[in-house]
């Protein structure tokens, strides 16, 4: 495992655009929004920042940020997220490279999500699946295909 959240999270590092599609949810109705996505170094390369915008064809816009750091005891990387959901930030979810993608998993009161971050041949993929209540799938929820700019 890389010694420093940059060099575990080297290629994702720079600007992205794309598309992000959600699946209908207890949230909202299927949709697909344009979407810019940003991972810079930070703290002395320390921490690799993560932010996004989501703009709808009707211009709603909704964004993140979220910061990736090593946990100094243990081989995860830690992921700090908050959004424009407007909840409060959580604990930061614990995540871990599998095949050269990171995923990760958020736990609330509502359920669970599981994110994979992933860089193939030059495009980046973040898919979230949810798994609410006492389901014990998780069902896909979010996809997002971005090329770097």
């Amino acid at each position: 495992m890389p010694g420093s959240a940059h060099e575990a999270l080297e290629a994702f590092l720079g600007r992205w655009a794309g598309t992000t599609e959600w699946a209908a949810s207890p949230w909202g109705p299927a949709r697909t929004a344009a979407v810019e996505v940003t991972f810079s170094r930070a703290a002395a390369g320390l921490a690799v920042t993560h932010g996004y915008r989501h703009i709808d064809a009707d211009g709603t816009l909704s964004e993140g940020h979220g910061v990736f750091t090593v946990d100094p005891d243990r081989p995860d990387i830690l992921w700090y997220h908050v959004n424009s959901m407007g909840l409060p930030p959580e604990r930061p979810a614990r995540a871990s490279w599998q095949g050269g993608t990171l995923t990760l998993e958020r736990r609330s009161d509502h359920g669970t999500a599981r994110h994979t971050f992933r860089v193939d041949d030059g495009v980046l993929t973040h898919s979230a699946g949810l798994r609410l209540g006492k389901a014990s799938e998780f069902k896909p929820f979010m996809t997002t295909v971005c090329r770097r700019v």
